[in-house]
């Protein structure tokens, strides 16, 4: 065995056979699968070698040596960092072998992964059927089966193909079934193959085998194939914070799932290519955006009736006032996002396009609120850092405002914010876009007893997977690489993916100023004053303005029409922003204390600045996350504000014959007042 003072027989022969393997690696791409396994094969048994004389030289004592050592403990050091170093060489070699298997892998699967041949169903078709012509007996024992799945399952379905990346991993085929043996903590499970081969399988890769509601088996399974569209996925896990998940009824969940499971395909690829971490997912937040206007700020913006429909439930009259109610709520407080810190950097196969965090209400169970998005910079020099603008001033895009404030009147014991990091990015071999969620963490507003949580610095570290997992890392790797001393696993700690936020109390300025919002919101503050220009004259034109409170006319009114749409249309909105800056500074002390005054000059500035954007040939439509429109569209906003200011107002650009607007729709012009207000959400 080895020892300090005196080396064994491996005492130089592991840097002679290393160096050997380094000079016969950098030719495994002209060399035959057969002696890539084999080069694959000894860098692993060697790597174990390596991990057994650490283990031995970690128990060596100085009363061991056979003659008195000079300087043991240095020595002893020493010679354990010759065989660290060892060991990620080792370690190193075998992944990027494993690595080029894969990347060849990948190039022949970009072809078949959106559209599976004949030949992939039947060859999985022939992994499984062992255990499917046993199932195929008397209908009860299927129920019998089903039935005693909830209990333990223990047989699982690969849903990718996983490579090993370092001993004592079990690599694995798609659709290979794998007998789980011990589910650890960590999310890295020891499972057994059909060849009774034995190793560690990451949890993210795997199904349970025979899952009637199974996303990725509903396509490969004849007979669950036309029903499990229509079916909701029941989730028994907890979040992060203890707050039980429901089983997910609500009719949005079903296209969510939906789309997930369209985009699973593309992330186990990425995951197996190594070109994103196995905690990653697509995005769950993203998909509901997707799905239609129920979790957009242009939805929240609009009055909410009572359940009777005979009176608005968040839009009330002061008389003593002249102008709208304030309307307190349970929760209302501004939060600023600070920085993500140690974010796992994608692989060179795709390109990002936008870091953003998207975060919204929830109670563990369902969304309560709309979903708001703030997009993240960052630097090449730190590349696992993103940081936020505490506060937006000047031309800064609010979509950079890291100051959102956060409203809601929910009686929900169990309600938080969600926040979900992600990333929207371009595959560059196939030019495929997408949305990824590079981890998520929930913050519960309340502790047990109902005492609302202090204003302070919040440390959150993220969890990888979806919303409804529980137990899933953002990279795994971080935590098996600290398995050891104390030490390395405070290490460990620090290289966890984590959230900074802080929640701010309110002075008195700011909780009077939030109170004239919606009951239930989150948005950015450097625009929250335009949403309560919004609100007040929402509350004339309905409240004061109106001749019959019974009418449900439509209202000429081009500003209450069109604003929700600036909630869509961040630059538009910066716009609006920027001119109204500029007017409320040539105004003066007395006349900013006039509430009408304000109102009508506001609306000036609307007319002259937002409209002409809205309808103009020159502003490409809004697309989230595309560089050359969303230069364009600053480009053409830019140069719209320079000539108003220069001619002193809009209307020669709208008379000049080089103009070109769409064509007029009454839309434009009038608000509909039933297709504007939006039901009591209880």
């Amino acid at each position: 065995m080895t020892s300090v003072g005196h080396r064994g027989s491996w005492g130089v022969q592991p840097f002679i056979r290393v160096d050997s393997l380094v000079t016969e690696s950098q030719l495994t791409g002209a060399l035959e699968p057969s002696k890539r396994r084999e080069i694959y094969q000894r860098c692993i048994q060697l790597k174990q070698a390596v991990d057994e004389n650490k283990n031995a030289l970690q128990k060596l004592n100085k009363a061991d040596e056979a003659a008195p050592v000079g300087n043991y403990e240095q020595r002893k050091e020493e010679e354990h960092s010759l065989l660290e170093k060892l060991a990620c060489q080792l370690q190193e070699l075998a992944v990027g072998i494993s690595r080029k298997d894969t990347l060849k892998v990948e190039a022949h699967s970009d072809k078949e992964e959106d559209d599976m041949t004949e030949d992939d169903e039947d060859e999985e078709t022939e992994e499984t059927g062992g255990e499917e012509e046993e199932s195929e007996g008397d209908e009860e024992g299927k129920q019998e089966q089903a039935s005693r799945k909830q209990a333990e399952t223990v047989t699982y379905i690969a849903l990718g193909d996983f490579a090993a990346q370092q001993a004592g991993d079990l690599t694995f085929k798609k659709g290979d079934i794998l007998h789980i043996i011990e589910k650890k903590p960590d999310g890295w499970w020891l499972a057994k193959d059909a060849e009774g081969a034995e190793g560690l399988i990451p949890r993210t890769y795997l199904e349970p085998y025979n899952k009637e509601d199974n996303l990725e088996s509903s396509e490969d399974s004849e007979e669950g194939g036309e029903e499990d569209g229509e079916e909701d996925v029941e989730v028994m896990d907890e979040t992060a914070d203890g707050a039980q998940v429901k089983q997910r009824t609500d009719s949005h969940w079903s296209a969510v799932r939906k789309a997930i499971s369209e985009q699973i395909n593309t992330v186990d690829v990425l995951a197996t290519m190594g070109a994103i971490p196995t905690g990653f997912r697509p995005s769950t937040l993203s998909q509901l955006l997707d799905e239609g206007i129920h979790f957009r700020g242009s939805y929240f913006l609009k009055p909410e009736i009572t359940t009777s429909q005979l009176a608005f439930r968040d839009l009330m009259w002061d008389a003593k006032a002249g102008t709208i109610m304030s309307r307190p709520s349970r929760v209302s407080s501004i939060l600023t996002l600070w920085s993500c810190k140690m974010i796992p950097l994608p692989g060179t196969s795709i390109q990002v396009l936008s870091r953003h965090i998207r975060l919204c209400l929830f109670d563990g169970s369902k969304v309560l609120s709309n979903i708001h998005t703030v997009r993240a910079v960052w630097q090449p020099k730190k590349p696992k850092t993103w940081t936020f603008s505490p506060q937006v001033t000047g031309i800064l895009p609010c979509l950079l405002d890291g100051d959102c404030f956060i409203r809601s009147n929910s009686s929900t014991p169990d309600l938080g914010i969600l926040f979900e990091l992600g990333i929207s990015y371009i595959r560059n071999s196939t030019g495929e876009r997408g949305e990824l969620s590079c981890g998520w963490v929930f913050l519960k507003l309340f502790d047990a007893s109902g005492v609302p949580i202090p204003a302070k610095t919040y440390e959150l570290f993220l969890n990888g997977g979806t919303p409804y997992e529980k137990g899933v890392e953002v990279d795994p790797s971080v935590s098996r690489r600290a398995q050891g001393s104390v030490f390395r696993q405070m290490i460990s700690i620090r290289r966890q993916p984590q959230l900074l936020v802080k929640l701010r109390s309110l002075n008195r300025r700011s909780r009077a100023m939030l109170s004239l919002l919606p009951e239930t919101m989150v948005g950015s503050m450097c625009s929250a004053h335009l949403l309560i220009f919004y609100r007040q004259i929402l509350g004339d034109v309905f409240l004061r303005d109106r001749t019959s409170l019974q009418s449900a006319d439509l209202i000429s009114h081009p500003v209450l029409a069109t604003f929700p749409v600036l909630l869509e249309q961040p630059d538009v909105m910066d716009a609006l922003r920027s001119s109204w800056a500029e007017k409320e500074s040539t105004l003066k002390r007395s006349e900013k204390r006039d509430r009408e005054l304000l109102k009508a000059e506001f609306l000036l500035v609307y007319h002259d600045c937002v409209l002409p954007l809205l309808h103009s040939t020159l502003l490409p439509p809004f697309r989230w996350a595309e560089e050359e429109t969303e230069a364009a569209r600053w480009k053409a906003i830019a140069d719209f504000l320079r000539q108003s200011r220069e001619n002193e107002g809009s209307l020669k650009a709208l008379l000049s014959p080089d103009g070109v607007h769409k064509p007029f729709d009454l839309s434009e012009q009038t608000y509909d007042f039933l297709g504007a207000i939006r039901k009591n959400s209880g």
